[in-house]
């Protein structure tokens, strides 16, 4: 019987690189590369095994553009594969460098550049926490952030999330207005600098790095709003979703946040479990406080308010957020490393109708973890429900009967593009435009498998 032997890693001119960048900073000391090159991958079983040995031979440090220039053409010229990374807060090893080569850290590029009223272009490794407070002193926020964004970049978002607090008003980053511009740098013998305006701005969006190294972003801004967050604990998790579509479609409330989450999820909340009953299922909201008695209004008596407190984001201070999207499943998993869980997106026209389907098809298995959002202008959930993980085959198995009822699987637990896509292909346009700006595929390597070197 043929024993399968795993191809031995590649060896790249490391010792030539260090020369061609001359004095930018870089990092090789073995054990800080590992470190560095790993994310919140281990939140997939599968992941945690197939790429806990993944890491970088360097980690390069750009101060600048020019730097990111520098290295890029050094890279093309030695044939080192790259990859761009800043807060290293991806769930499935977006950024993880599978070939090894050089780990980009952007994290320098951390510069408002100008801010308009509703518009903010800035430096990629910009960390969100950050830009926000920037942005506030002219009475602006970020339109949507992910729930790591006291630690994510504006990069790392646009680069590898898809949207986040916020959809539930503003839809994804996909949608049309909620990516203005951005600045990448190819990698070629003679890298160019080019500039991505409205629709070509998507073509960097949720590429995982591979179509450019993006130095600055253009990205719109909504009014800043004094957030309240607001805990309402319910018998059953059909009276949370019920009162959370209520608020979701009620235009004249200002919301960021609409969160239904069925017990037992709540228990693993940690400092929060004052504010989630035993048993309880509970809806979590951000609501702009002048909104706050309509928000009520609407929920006419139904369920028992048990927290509620000015949104806080400084130290020592955990905001509600970091309790919902994939900060749900980071909860349960401090304690327990038993579970997974899957990311959705259910059929508006099917909501209810859905959502129940698979709630009675895995009773006990798949527990619900609503978020809602505006979806091509409609109102719909995704969904980030906490799976209890026995075998792959198994998840597997889930995963296929969610997709046989409609329901769309963005599957975390792998690592190119195209698997882990709704719709199982790159999307053209990146696809296309990769050959343009990399065209010797040394960007992120194998997270785009489909794409075949044109040099």
């Amino acid at each position: 019987m043929a024993i399968h032997q795993t191809p031995p890693r590649p060896t790249y001119d490391i010792a030539g690189l260090i020369a061609a960048l001359g004095d930018i900073p870089v990092i090789t000391e073995p054990v800080i590369v590992r470190r560095r090159s790993r994310d919140f991958f281990w939140y997939s079983p599968i992941l945690a095994e197939e790429l806990k040995s993944v890491a970088a031979d360097i980690i390069v440090k750009p101060r600048d553009e020019a730097d990111v220039i520098q290295t890029a053409a050094a890279c093309a010229r030695l044939r080192i594969p790259l990859t761009a990374r800043a807060g290293g807060t991806g769930n499935y090893g977006q950024a993880m460098p599978l070939a090894g080569g050089v780990l980009l850290d952007m994290t320098a590029l951390d510069q408002v550049i100008w801010q308009k009223p509703g518009v903010v272009r800035v430096q990629a490794g910009m960390n969100l926490l950050s830009l926000d407070k920037a942005t506030r002193a002219a009475g602006f926020e970020l339109r949507m952030h992910p729930s790591t964004k006291r630690t994510a970049t504006i990069g790392g978002f646009v680069a590898g999330g898809s949207g986040g607090i916020g959809s539930v008003a503003y839809g994804g980053l996909r949608e049309p207005g909620n990516i203005l511009a951005a600045r990448i740098v190819t990698v070629e013998e003679e890298p160019r600098v080019l500039e991505l305006r409205d629709d070509a701005a998507q073509k960097v969006n949720r590429a995982y790095g591979t179509t450019g190294i993006i130095t600055e972003l253009e990205m719109p801004l909504a009014p800043a709003w004094p957030w309240v967050d607001v805990i309402v604990a319910f018998d059953t998790f059909w009276e949370a979703f019920e009162a959370g579509r209520s608020i979701a479609m009620a235009d004249g409330v200002v919301k960021k946040l609409v969160t239904p989450i069925a017990a037992p999820i709540p228990a693993y909340f940690g400092a929060l479990k004052s504010a989630c009953p035993e048993g309880k299922s509970i809806l979590l909201c951000m609501i702009a406080e002048p909104f706050l008695d309509s928000f009520k209004a609407i929920l006419s008596g139904r369920g028992m308010v048990t927290h509620e407190a000015p949104s806080e984001e400084g130290p020592g201070q955990v905001p509600l957020y970091e309790y919902s999207w994939n900060h749900t499943t980071l909860q349960w998993l401090k304690t327990d490393r038993s579970i997974t869980y899957l990311q959705l997106l259910y059929p508006f026209d099917r909501l209810e109708e859905s959502v129940r389907k698979m709630m009675d098809l895995f009773e006990g298995e798949v527990l619900p973890h609503l978020e809602f959002i505006r979806f091509a202008g409609n109102i719909t959930c995704s969904a980030l429900p906490i799976v209890r993980y026995t075998t792959p085959e198994r998840l597997n198995q889930i995963i296929a009967q969610h997709e046989e009822h409609g329901v769309l699987v963005a599957n975390p637990h792998v690592v190119s593009l195209e698997d882990g896509s709704r719709h199982k292909r790159a999307d053209a346009d990146q696809l296309g435009f990769k050959a343009n700006v990399d065209p010797m595929g040394l960007l992120n390597p194998g997270k785009m498998k489909s794409f075949v070197p044109v040099r």
